[in-house]
């Protein structure tokens, strides 16, 4: 059972183009149903009923999943055996009449400019080579807007000082080169030059990466959640996520200023329509200052957030 769900994730990702962090969602969501079936003594996806697959939905609720969990791994089922019966794999599709449930899409948050600037110190408290990592990081997404997966991808190479910009590469292979804020350049000019040698004699080989954990390796998508959990729990913004630095960065573009076609490009968006959420984000706490870079027509016309899958 599980070679014919290594050959769809094969399909899905060339065929389809499926980003790398949804082929790994969907292997996740496949082989907790593979172990699921076998415990119930099916040994073949051609044997799978109608009613095994009410069965697993009735257990995936029972085990309180929230319903974005359970909507994900349901169109990873309904893909899977539409895959299958295309494929001629399987006499019928036992998902055929089996619904998604509806996920509620709630404005996206965003922390205030004055939180932001209180997170973004934070990491300068150390001196050690870690803590110039994670001020270049912390920078460098809000200047940007980009995705962690985005970040944590980026090698030495993808950044440009003399141009001050950075490329990174987006869902379905699309490229964007991003300008850098004169904070985020200098931030990561100063890790470059004095930390990121120092985290890399933990490893026996420069993989490259531009951002490395402490066997200097490439940081993952996981070990920066952890590390921005600890710098967010330290200012009470425990409902924090890598993703309220993205929309934090779009709301506040926006609150500045900028064009909401210009905020698209910047956060990679294929379509306007998903950008147009945030100009229907709550307004900030009123003290907020507005960030350098969507402060009137100085830098920012000078210089142009369970590990779930980025949705936008």
């Amino acid at each position: 059972m599980h070679e014919r769900v290594e050959q769809f994730l094969v399909y899905m990702a060339g065929e389809r183009r499926m980003s790398d962090n949804t082929t790994a969602a969907y292997r996740t969501d496949l082989e907790q149903l593979c172990t699921f079936l076998q415990e119930r003594g099916i040994e073949g996806w051609h044997a799978v009923t109608h009613d095994d697959m009410l069965a697993f939905m009735l257990f995936l609720h029972e085990r309180r999943y929230a319903t974005s969990t359970v909507a994900r791994r349901t169109a990873a089922v309904k893909s899977f055996f539409g895959y299958l019966a295309a494929q001629q794999l399987i006499a019928s599709d036992p998902t055929a009449m089996i619904d998604s449930p509806k996920v509620d899409r709630y404005p996206p948050k965003a922390i205030s400019q004055h939180q932001m600037d209180e997170l973004l110190e934070l990491p300068l408290r150390s001196s050690s080579p870690e803590g110039m990592r994670d001020k270049a990081m912390l920078e460098l997404l809000y200047a940007t807007g980009m995705r962690v997966s985005e970040l944590v991808a980026l090698c030495t190479a993808d950044v440009s000082l003399d141009g001050g910009t950075v490329r990174c590469m987006g869902k379905a292979g699309r490229e964007r080169v991003l300008p850098l804020t004169s904070t985020a350049a200098t931030a990561i000019e100063e890790y470059l030059d004095a930390s990121r040698s120092q985290i890399a004699r933990s490893a026996s080989e420069d993989s490259g990466a531009l951002f490395l954990n402490h066997r200097g390796k490439r940081l993952t998508r996981q070990g920066f959640w952890l590390i921005l959990k600890g710098y967010a729990d330290q200012v009470g913004l425990h409902e924090l996520t890598p993703h309220t630095l993205r929309h934090s960065f779009a709301a506040h573009m926006l609150d500045g200023g900028a064009e909401l076609r210009e905020v698209q490009e910047r956060l990679g968006h294929a379509s306007l329509s998903t950008t147009q959420i945030y100009a229907h984000m709550p307004e900030q706490p009123a003290d907020r200052e507005r960030p350098a870079h969507v402060r009137g027509n100085g830098v920012y016309t000078d210089m142009l957030v369970e590990a779930e899958v980025e949705d936008d």
